[in-house]
Formats: C-alpha cells, sequence, structure tokens
C-alpha cells in the first residue's frame, strides 16, 4: 500500500499508545501485560487504516468516529488545532467525513482542511466554488467534496 497508508497507521499506533497505553501502564506500574495489547494495536491499526482509505463510506465513517471518539474524547464539541487537519489522520477524516461534528467550519479551519490558506477559502466561498454556511463559514460537506474532487483529478 501507499505510503500515506503507512503514514496513517504509525500514526494510529503513536496515538493510541501516547492516549491509551501509556497512562494504562503507568496506572499499572509497567506491568509487561500490555505488550500484547500494544502488539494488538499494531495489528488492527493496519485494519482500521485500510477501512479508512480504502473501505466504503459506512465502514470508513464507523472506523473514523470510533477512532476520533476515543482518542479526543471531551464534554465539548471536537476541535482539533489546525496542524491536525494536515496530519495523515486529520486529512482522511477531511476527505472521508468532513468534519465529524460540525455542519460547518470557519474559514480557516476549512482552510487547514484544504492544505489552503484562509484567504484561498474566502476567494473559493466568493466565486461560488466552495459552499457558505447561512451563519458563517463554509458548509463541512462542500469542503469534504472539494477534497474528493481533487483526489479524484490527481488519480
Amino acid at each position: 500500500m501507499a505510503s500515506g497508508h503507512e503514514e496513517l497507521v504509525e500514526q494510529l499506533i503513536r496515538l493510541i499508545d501516547i492516549r491509551l497505553l501509556d497512562p494504562l501502564e503507568i496506572l499499572v506500574d509497567g506491568h509487561d501485560a500490555l505488550d500484547p495489547l500494544r502488539a494488538a494495536v499494531r495489528d488492527r491499526a493496519r485494519s482500521w487504516a485500510a477501512i479508512m482509505i480504502e473501505g466504503d463510506d459506512q465502514a470508513a465513517y464507523g472506523v473514523i468516529v470510533r477512532a476520533i471518539s476515543t482518542l479526543y474524547p471531551g464534554d465539548g464539541p471536537f476541535d482539533p488545532p489546525l496542524d491536525w487537519w494536515r496530519s495523515p489522520l486529520g486529512q482522511i477524516v477531511a476527505r472521508r467525513v468532513g468534519h465529524p461534528t460540525a455542519e460547518s467550519v470557519s474559514y480557516a479551519v476549512a482552510g487547514a482542511m484544504l492544505g489552503i490558506t484562509r484567504q484561498g477559502v474566502h476567494d473559493l466561498a466568493s466565486r461560488g466554488k466552495l459552499a457558505r454556511h447561512p451563519q458563517g463559514g463554509v458548509l463541512t460537506a462542500a469542503v469534504r467534496d472539494r477534497l474528493l474532487q481533487e483526489g479524484t483529478r490527481r488519480a
């Protein structure tokens, strides 16, 4: 598979290690019982990445939502930093789901998702190439659709 797949696998493994397994290791005082879990995560991350990238829409959505809700729990809406959208996980989330919890996003977030500047998003919205949301920002679905169109042109 492509290096994008490997980058996504490595990011998933790293996130699960940092956010879930390392704290558990601290809690159980470094017990080696976590070694099989680390091996299972490494094995399953390949499967999750494959589904996120190549799975049908429903399967990809399910894996992405489970990953986001597990790795980024919280009482508020999912609001990652702008740089997150440029990561392998951020890019596949943007392409397959858009924003998992928002109908619209700011121009800055849309720019991060698209890999362009905020001004670039403004220009696209002004020319009618990116649908605006009535309450401000742009529609998440429009950002996702643009990413999918760009992916089709590159292929």
